[in-house]
């Protein structure tokens, strides 16, 4: 990589948080120490990184409303530390946005497998996408219901051109979904084309990603036509123009 990426470790305990900091250093990323949401907010001002490690149990404030409030302001990948959270916790940061999860105490060689796996996902999308000739730009443009799937720049736009916020999870699964129109693919497929195999909560994960899709793609989430269901068999993309 040119530049080296920039990773925010926020973790009220010193040891853990210098421990992974370290670690991430010493394989090329650059890395800032958080305490906390106030000392993440102050170095956020200075620049969106492109990747946080937030751990959910901290006493200065709550790690899920750490993950909505910087959701809110911008699309900045999230991968959980969970020691004592629950279950239900680590869903409901996932349904916030938050991109994976890992428990406490953590194998730093998955932390860093999953980290990049996260990258990966979301991609250059703070760089400036260049504007492709008209042909490719075509190429690189999925429908998907009411929205516009922009492979290049990694967007969902409306026809007016106005775009609507993507995880780099809701992303991948997108673009696994442009890839294979019209094919079943069950949850564990999905997770593995999209690079995310993961543990036990990601089945109701997947779930909960292809909700929050529907709801931003589907001219009515109730009755969902783009992204149906099928009975124990998983989820099928129909393209524009495709009978049921």
């Amino acid at each position: 990589m040119s530049q080296s990426q920039h990773i925010i470790i926020v973790d009220d305990e010193a040891p853990a948080r210098e421990m992974v900091g370290d670690y991430l250093r010493m394989h090329g990323f650059t890395v800032t120490l958080c305490e906390g949401g106030k000392s993440l907010r102050t170095a956020i001002e200075g620049g969106v990184p492109d990747l946080v490690v937030l751990d959910l149990n901290m006493p200065e404030e709550d790690g899920l409303s750490i993950i909505r409030d910087l959701k809110s302001r911008g699309n900045v990948p999230i991968i959980m530390l969970t020691a004592t959270a629950s279950p239900i916790d680590r869903v409901v940061g996932l349904e916030l946005g938050a991109d994976d999860y890992i428990a406490k105490p953590c194998e730093l060689r998955e932390l860093m497998a999953r980290i990049r796996s996260v990258l990966r996902r979301s991609g250059p999308a703070k760089a400036p996408a260049e504007a492709p000739a008209a042909k490719n730009a075509r190429e690189q443009l999925v429908r998907f219901g009411t929205k516009w799937l922009d492979l290049e720049a990694q967007a969902l736009r409306d026809d007016d051109g106005n775009e609507h916020p993507l995880t780099a999870s809701e992303f991948g699964l997108l673009k696994v979904f442009a890839a294979n129109p019209k094919r079943v693919l069950s949850r564990e497929r999905l997770l593995e084309l999209a690079n995310a195999r993961d543990s036990e909560a990601f089945d109701r994960a997947v779930d909960l990603r292809i909700m929050r899709i529907r709801r931003k793609i589907e001219p009515d989430p109730t009755k969902p036509a783009v992204i149906r269901t099928i009975r124990g068999g998983g989820y099928l993309f129909s393209p524009p123009g495709e009978k049921a």
